[in-house]
């Protein structure tokens, strides 16, 4: 299936692909492109500027010939994106087949979930990282945890790395606000 991926920041691309790949169970062929990517104006005026967001993202998956959109954005804090989120998956666009979500807080949290992914990629032990949906800089733990190993690999390299490694199943529990849902809708393309 033809699938436009479209996310926050360079260093989830390859992340956010193998997720995305690993929970859909069949071959996806995904490219991808940056939620605020500056050839696609959407947020104009006061209001719901992720349901324009997503909705100007349905259009333009569809423009672009592809037989699914998967779009996620980054909390950072702001509850109102969870429910425009949730009203712009259900609304009746072109596009069909469609997954968005909302990484609470972060996509960076998704990332410390596993620890026994972290371990085995680190090549070191690391312990249970507290509630993930509620660290308050997941982007700066792991970078902290990159560095404390010598920092010899990007983060973009490190996440994707972690995304074929980490029991998904642990991550649906340990973000049960952000990663769960959205891997649900991811299942049911």
């Amino acid at each position: 299936m033809k699938t436009l991926v479209v996310g926050e920041g360079e260093h989830e691309q390859a992340a956010l692909a193998v997720l995305v790949e690993r929970i859909s169970s069949r071959p996806l062929q995904c490219d991808f492109d940056f939620i605020s990517s500056p050839h696609l104006h959407a947020h104009h005026g006061k209001g719901q500027g992720f349901v324009k967001r997503a909705v100007h993202w349905c259009l333009e998956a569809q423009k672009r010939g592809y037989e699914a959109l998967v779009l996620l954005a980054d909390h950072d804090g702001r509850d109102e994106r969870i429910r425009e989120m949730n009203i712009a998956q259900e609304l009746d666009l072109g596009v069909s087949r469609r997954a968005m979500g909302i990484a609470i807080r972060t996509f960076d949290a998704w990332m410390l979930a596993d620890e026994r992914a972290l371990s085995k990629v680190l090549g070191c032990s690391v312990s249970r990282q507290p509630d993930v949906e509620t660290i308050s800089d997941p982007k700066g733990r792991c970078a902290g945890f990159l560095e404390s190993v010598g920092g010899q690999v990007s983060q973009r390299h490190f996440y994707a790395k972690l995304a074929h490694a980490m029991d998904l199943r642990v991550l649906e529990d340990r973000s049960s606000r952000g990663f769960a849902p959205f891997a649900r809708r991811i299942r049911e393309l």
